[in-house]
């Protein structure tokens, strides 16, 4: 489905579609930012030319893929949770032959500030996001096909679309160092023990701590079920440990704690989530 005026908001947030409009937050026009023109080779598709990106399919073997979107000059595009307002990227594999599933993962995001206050999750520059595909058949070759839909924004925001084929050939690639690190990038899944414990702070939220670790600071992001809204902020810490507030902003109506939270947390020696079940507030 394109995105066109699709947008996902949270309500709690107050913000309008009216003001995202003044903003200049949604535009159905295209701009005029032009790609130069590159050759696809075996291991990669042409490129899907959009007004502030491009995209294509790039392959690291026969299991192993990547959708790498370009973005242009000061233009972000989002994570699966894209922030205060924006649209989660969607990648849909109907049509593929010989594949028995196909799953993309999502690099760790950053926060990004609006012009308008708001705060994105996403990328600010390029991005890759590795595809793992399981074949019906090991001994027959896997002719991926992807319809992946967008959004990048700079002042305005555009939606974006992506209809590529790529048969994944054999070993060899030269973009395979590309998804390697793109892997890298993206959280590593660990038990909830291993990530960190998470406690009651009070009647709105709750305290996450996790040992501290040589590296990038730390963030940490939560996403919570549908129509619940939980905000995360850095918590004085305790020694040798990272802290973390968790607020609860938002639940759905006569719904309470406990409730099953993913978390993610950038920094440190590497991105990590894991799944928790945040405990009853007192």
């Amino acid at each position: 489905m394109p995105l066109f005026c699709l947008w996902t908001m949270r309500a709690a947030r107050r913000r309008t579609l009216g003001s995202l409009l003044r903003n200049g937050g949604i535009a159905l026009a295209a701009g005029g930012f032009a790609w130069p023109a590159l050759a696809a080779d075996a291991y990669s598709t042409d490129w899907a030319a959009g007004a502030k990106s491009e995209a294509r399919l790039v392959a690291a073997g026969g299991r192993l893929a990547g959708f790498e979107v370009r973005l242009a000059p000061g233009a972000i595009t989002y994570w699966r949770d894209p922030g205060d307002a924006g649209v989660p990227p969607t990648f849909d594999f109907a049509g593929s032959d010989n594949v028995a599933k196909a799953e993309a993962l999502f690099p760790a995001p950053k926060r990004i500030r609006e012009s308008d206050g708001g705060e994105a999750f996403g990328y600010e520059r390029d991005v890759v996001f590795p595809l793992k595909v399981e074949p019906g058949d090991p001994a027959k070759p896997v002719t991926l096909k992807l319809h992946a839909n967008f959004a990048v924004c700079e002042k305005i925001c555009l939606p974006a679309e992506a209809r590529l084929t790529l048969t994944l050939p054999g070993p060899g690639s030269p973009h395979a160092g590309l998804i390697e690190a793109a892997l890298a990038a993206a959280p590593r899944v660990v038990e909830p023990k291993a990530f960190g414990d998470l406690n009651s702070d009070g009647a709105d939220g709750w305290r996450l701590c996790a040992a501290a670790e040589a590296g990038p600071a730390r963030d940490l992001f939560v996403e919570p079920p549908e129509g619940w809204w939980v905000s995360a902020a850095p918590a004085p810490t305790e020694a040798g440990h990272d802290c973390f507030r968790l607020t609860l902003r938002q639940a759905p109506k006569d719904a309470a704690p406990p409730v099953p939270l993913r978390l993610t947390m950038t920094g440190g020696a590497g991105p990590v989530e894991t799944t928790v079940e945040a405990p009853a507030l007192r």
